[in-house]
């Protein structure tokens, strides 16, 4: 089973999250942002895995904290759950569109953190979530889980449509890329390593 279950436990955040890769359920978030618990609810739904986080942090402050915690543990993760990547397709594409807006997400699992992030949003908060901070998760989880994640919003107008858009294609994109392929021996890399 491709699972891991992680802690973090700051003077700022204490969090505790699960996943597993080959299973969608359950899927329950509670970060104390709700925004966040949304984007996050639709990219495990997206991606088909089971994701469970429960965050405790401080709020009072802001949501940055949460946030960036939260995808650095989600890439620990998910490092963890794919072990030695054996036999999975590596890369994904997806473009989801959300009515005027269309977001592109396209990774790789390659073991090299790298992160191309090309969105602007005109709107700088949705609830308690400040949407600089989309900025920040993606770059957490990129760099924690070694993947190289491209995010760009095609067009578009709408804040909420722009950042849900990418969480989707991220969750779309990385199911592609964690699927067993029957086609390949070992991992997916002329060097025999990821």
């Amino acid at each position: 089973m491709r699972t891991a279950s992680l802690s973090r436990d700051t003077l700022e955040t204490k969090i505790t999250l699960s996943l597993n890769l080959d299973e969608s359920q359950p899927v329950s978030i509670d970060t104390g942002v709700g925004f966040f618990d949304h984007m996050l609810t639709l990219f495990a739904y997206h991606a088909r895995i089971s994701l469970q986080v429960k965050a405790v942090g401080d709020l009072e402050v802001d949501s940055h904290h949460v946030v960036e915690d939260i995808g650095i543990l989600l890439g620990q993760a998910l490092l963890e759950a794919l072990g030695d990547k054996a036999g999975i397709n590596r890369y994904g594409t997806s473009f989801v569109p959300m009515d005027e807006t269309l977001g592109m997400a396209s990774l790789d699992l390659s073991g090299r953190s790298f992160l191309v992030f090309d969105a602007t949003f005109s709107n700088p908060k949705l609830g308690q979530f400040d949407t600089e901070l989309a900025k920040e998760f993606f770059q957490a989880l990129a760099f924690n889980s070694r993947m190289t994640l491209h995010l760009k919003i095609i067009h578009g107008e709408n804040t909420h449509h722009k950042i849900e858009s990418l969480f989707k294609a991220t969750g779309r994109a990385l199911r592609e890329a964690i699927d067993k392929n029957s086609a390949i021996d070992g991992v997916n890399s002329t060097k025999g390593v990821l």
